[in-house]
């Protein structure tokens, strides 16, 4: 699932590229001076199979001393394997003046090697090329007519994963994104308190109810039991109105909007959820309103408050 991803501006980076100045997130695709790559027929049917041997695979290959990340796919009847530094990575781009956190994904030159049906200049002297199923940097020198007609790198050069990171080296979830799981996460633990109060109440409710028929037989008449259940109905209605207030507000956490807190009541909630700019803001009171919930600005930013009765 690479839905962002697409939408972000897809920069090439190679050891001869001079320091950049970037704004906004965007995606880091990386030469095979970056990676080790092998190609193996393997009898194994899964990815996360082959990941487990990847290490015993490159046995001899990769510098000691340096911890390696491995990626691994399906190509016609081969696996590939590619094993990558993902601390000297972050370093090489930082010393090139990226900001990590706004780095989206990384991505490797071998993932889109179909698309490199020409040499792709970098800088004067190198030349990123496919030779025999491989990516390769080979002297522009070496290149001949070849270079006349360089290839030209853009977006459509995305591929469909790539490797996520954050500032945490080696971290494989970014920040937005272990925020926006942080927020799930609580909104979880929240509609597991309420099934739990739901079922003791269900539960407290069926003994008292069973101690008092015991005790006075009048009461098992039609009348009685219909009285009592509508009591209990009307219990299970409220901790239902609760479960439908945090699957709306559920709905409203998504990339660039996390929930800050919760207080739910009795008889109301407020929510507050702090929206990354005005379009998100303006996402966030249109699910309000779709859901039945009013919204409020905060002066002064983004945010917005999330209330009503329950």
């Amino acid at each position: 699932m690479n839905f962002m991803a697409k939408n972000k501006k897809l920069i090439l980076a190679h050891s001869s590229m001079s320091s950049v100045s970037l704004d906004g997130t965007i995606s880091v695709m990386l030469t095979p001076q970056f990676y080790t790559i092998k190609r193996e027929n393997l009898p194994i049917k899964y990815a996360y199979q082959v990941k487990k041997i990847a290490p015993a695979i490159f046995d001899g290959l990769l510098e000691n001393g340096r911890e390696y990340s491995y990626l691994v796919w399906k190509e016609d009847d081969s696996w590939m394997l590619l094993a990558y530094d993902l601390k000297m990575i972050i370093e090489f781009l930082k010393s090139k003046g990226f900001f990590i956190e706004n780095i989206s994904k990384l991505y490797f030159a071998q993932q889109m090697i179909d698309l490199f049906d020409k040499p792709l200049p970098l800088g004067d002297k190198e030349a990123l090329v496919s030779i025999n199923g491989d990516m390769v940097v080979v002297p522009s020198s070496a290149l001949g007519d070849d270079s006349r007609l360089p290839l030209v790198f853009d977006d459509r050069f995305t591929p469909k994963s790539g490797v996520s990171i954050d500032s945490g080296y080696g971290s494989l979830l970014s920040t937005k994104h272990s925020i926006f799981l942080s927020s799930i996460f609580m909104i979880f633990a929240i509609i597991y308190f309420v099934e739990g109060s739901r079922y003791s109440t269900v539960d407290d409710a069926k003994k008292r109810l069973d101690e008092l028929l015991e005790s006075n037989p009048s009461l098992a008449s039609s009348y009685s039991r219909d009285s009592i259940i509508e009591k209990y109905t009307t219990i299970d209605k409220d901790q239902r109105a609760k479960r439908d207030v945090i699957k709306a507000l559920s709905s409203m956490i998504f990339t660039g909007v996390t929930l800050e807190y919760m207080n739910m009541k009795e008889t109301s909630f407020e929510a507050k959820l702090i929206c990354k700019n005005k379009k998100a803001s303006k996402s966030v009171k249109d699910l309000a309103s779709k859901n039945g919930l009013k919204s409020r600005d905060i002066k002064g930013s983004s945010d917005v408050i999330i209330e009503g009765s329950l």
